[in-house]
């Protein structure tokens, strides 16, 4: 929850703030395609921190990797909240944003793998997908923060308190946050599938080389699932913000508290459909929300067209707690299934950031491009949307289906 609190707020402020503090010498509209590319940098960092994470969760456990990924992320967000403005420095606060971008993404990198592992493995065989979804929760209870954050920001201060410096107010919380996270960790301790296997291979020093060279459908297919689930999320909790700030106006809350009124719910939707997955399978699960995710962008358009904030807020439930926690909720599981207890830390990590990047990383900016492109109508966004969910669905029909698996791959280990 904290960790992700940190990286929803970044992703929060730059559709509602960043092009007008941090590019105040753009056009608008290329302002808000540069504070997209921003936010795209910290994508491109992720894979890297999924590496150097991998190899440490691999080696020497997953709880090192949860608390550094932790400390690095609260520190970054903490000096994005105190940041100068370009009117106050010029051109090195944006430069500054954009370095402070690389180092958050280098934590989240670490941080979404580990956390997904370290569920998994702390699980019962046949509650994998139940206990691996609430890792899913954390993120939504993160997202729930960031946004409600934003929300009260923009319904009891006015627009220009805000650009005057209120918007610093959620990154400042964090150094609090940070510190009750890390207690929680420091008191969890390793999986017991970790500390049998490790015993055993003493901790493999070539990790990276064993996942490429022994692994590598696994990877691919593991990224592939990632694609469309992460476009999604990031489509609903980042560029529906912009969205119905352009269609109902720039000061408009409603696309905040939809996403936090989604983010609340996912407390219950992805434990219930990791319930689902552990029930009737990961594939089923997931090729709903894949195909359904494709199919309702239309529909959500229409919704927001509508200006009616109450079916603004329909369509961005439906989207996230329907379709997307389908598919977010028994990916913990199903990515850590796919890869053996040695290999599986960056197995898992990589799956995660390289799909992170080649879905939603670069999702605001290319459908902020593509409204623009479209002359305001989003029926461009929707053939690219429909074009990752095919490459979703092709991986899910090809993973093999791996809820009775055992995570105790000992013979594997040994090689």
């Amino acid at each position: 929850m904290f960790e992700w609190y940190d990286f929803y707020l970044y992703g929060i402020a730059t559709a509602l703030v960043f092009n007008k503090v941090f590019f105040t010498a753009l056009d608008p509209a290329v302002g808000q395609l540069a504070a997209f590319a921003t936010y795209a940098v910290g994508f491109v960092a992720r894979p890297l921190g999924a590496v150097f994470a991998g190899q440490i969760a691999d080696r020497h456990g997953r709880r090192r990797v949860l608390i550094l990924s932790l400390v690095v992320m609260g520190v970054v967000t903490t000096l994005v909240g105190v940041l100068p403005t370009y009117r106050q420095v010029g051109v090195a606060a944006p430069a500054a944003l954009v370095f402070l971008r690389l180092v958050q993404g280098l934590a989240a990198g670490g941080e979404q793998g580990g956390a997904a592992v370290f569920m998994v493995e702390h699980s019962g065989a046949r509650q994998r997908g139940m206990w691996g979804s609430l890792a899913t929760s954390g993120a939504g209870l993160g997202l729930l923060l960031a946004s409600g954050a934003f929300f009260l920001l923009q319904h009891f201060v006015s627009t220009a308190q805000i650009m005057g410096g209120a918007w610093r107010i959620p990154f400042l919380v964090s150094p609090v946050l940070i510190v009750v996270g890390l207690v929680i960790r420091a008191k969890v301790p390793e999986p017991e599938v970790f500390e049998r296997t490790h015993r055993v291979t003493r901790g493999r020093p070539r990790v990276l080389a064993d996942l490429l060279c022994n692994h590598r459908r696994q990877l691919v297919l593991g990224i592939g699932l990632r694609i469309s689930q992460t476009t999604a999320s990031y489509f609903y909790t980042v560029f529906s913000v912009y969205y119905v700030g352009v269609v109902l106006g720039k000061t408009s809350s409603v696309g905040s508290a939809s996403v936090a009124v989604s983010s609340a719910l996912s407390l219950f939707s992805a434990p219930l459909w990791g319930v689902v997955s552990d029930r009737t399978g990961r594939r089923r699960s997931y090729l709903f929300g894949a195909v359904g995710s494709a199919l309702f962008l239309v529909p959500f358009f229409l919704l927001v067209d509508t200006r009616s904030p109450v079916l603004i807020g329909v369509g961005v439930v439906c989207g996230l707690n329907v379709f997307h926690d389908a598919m977010s909720a028994p990916q913990p599981a199903w990515l850590s299934e796919l890869f053996p207890t040695v290999v599986r830390g960056s197995g898992v990590g990589m799956s995660y950031q390289i799909g992170a990047v080649l879905g939603g990383g670069i999702l605001p900016l290319v459908a902020a491009f593509l409204l623009m492109a479209g002359s305001g109508r989003p029926w461009l966004i929707v053939a690219y949307f429909g074009a990752l969910s095919v490459l979703t669905v092709t991986a899910a029909c090809l993973a093999p289906e791996t809820g009775a698996r055992t995570l105790e791959p000992l013979e594997q280990a040994r090689v």
